[in-house]
């Protein structure tokens, strides 16, 4: 039987809503390289009533992080966090989405949900549309999430050894240890769509540090942390098991037919973003989206989404 803490339970909030007052976004976009593409993405989420946060990664070279700067300061609404090198495997990507989280938090509290990208990242639909499908679903989380034991057998040596984060890469010197007790793992990915509610409970709650403590010290965290805090909490009530991005492995597709397999993926699915697409290479990919940029988003339900992700899993 699942463990979870005892906070009072966030509920989902009704639909009675005006869609006209569609709810704001807080957006945490995080870049390395590719300003260009970056830019072009960026233009297509801006909106003057919403906000953004950038990192930049440290190792960025300056021409990158120069142009980067000097496009966002035109933007009121637009921040820059402070940077940090992220170190591949490493605790900080997760602990530069806190930092991330917290700060958007101060800045405002006229926003209701939380999104992070990546700079290659590209929205599949319009802000309107995008704000009016969380205005509709409001109250409810968006990630991918597996039992990790049951699932993902092969990951669990990342938590049970204790690992060290160098400066620039974990430390060779590994022991065992034991897991954290009556907590149960949960493995998913880095990309998620979080309530305003969610957020602060990940900033603000001291039960959230005692799984911070613990994953400090284990290894690829980015892809199990924020799983495994809020299914373990009561939050796993209002967790739908979809972080609403497409993303397919072009490199075992015929470079023909991929576009027109995506195109078919794309219209049977509710998809708000896509991941790894490649501005110089996809350019048919490109053309679809931005003809169905204004189209609405197919009529899925979070329960057949759900059956699918599960049959993804069995296979």
């Amino acid at each position: 039987m699942q463990k979870t803490f005892s906070e009072p339970l966030p509920k989902a909030k009704p639909l009675a809503v005006n869609l006209s007052a569609s709810i704001r976004i807080a957006y945490f976009i995080m870049v390395h390289n590719e300003p260009e593409q970056f830019i072009r993405m960026f233009k297509k989420i801006y909106t003057k009533d919403q906000f953004y946060l950038i990192h930049i990664d440290r190792k960025a070279n300056d021409e990158v992080t120069e142009k980067i700067q000097g496009f966002s300061v035109q933007f009121p609404n637009v921040y820059i966090l402070e940077s940090m090198n992220i170190t591949s495997g490493g605790f900080n990507m997760v602990q530069i989405e806190l930092n991330a989280i917290e700060f958007l938090l101060n800045v405002s509290t006229e926003w209701e949900y939380f999104i992070n990208l990546s700079g290659e990242d590209y929205p599949l639909k319009s802000q309107t549309i995008i704000r009016k499908f969380l205005t509709i679903q409001n109250g409810k989380n968006y990630l991918f999430y597996y039992d990790q034991k049951f699932y993902r057998p092969d990951t669990l040596k990342r938590i049970q050894n204790h690992f060290t984060e160098l400066a620039f890469r974990i430390s060779s010197f590994i022991y065992k240890r034991d897991f954290m007790k009556d907590v149960v793992p949960y493995i998913g990915g880095k990309w998620m769509i979080l309530t305003r509610d969610t957020c602060s409970f990940l900033s603000n709650s001291e039960k959230v540090m005692a799984f911070e403590d613990y994953y400090l010290h284990t290894y690829l965290p980015a892809d199990s942390f924020f799983q495994t805090v809020l299914m373990n909490t009561s939050f796993h009530q209002i967790i739908v098991n979809d972080d609403k991005r497409a993303i397919i492995n072009f490199s075992a597709l015929d470079i023909n037919i991929a576009p027109f397999i995506f195109e078919n993926y794309l219209k049977s699915n509710n998809h708000l973003f896509i991941r790894k697409l490649k501005y110089k290479d996809h350019h048919e990919l490109l053309q679809y989206i931005d003809e169905n940029f204004h189209s609405f988003l197919p009529d899925i339900s979070d329960i057949d989404k759900e059956l699918r992700n599960r049959s993804d899993q069995n296979n």
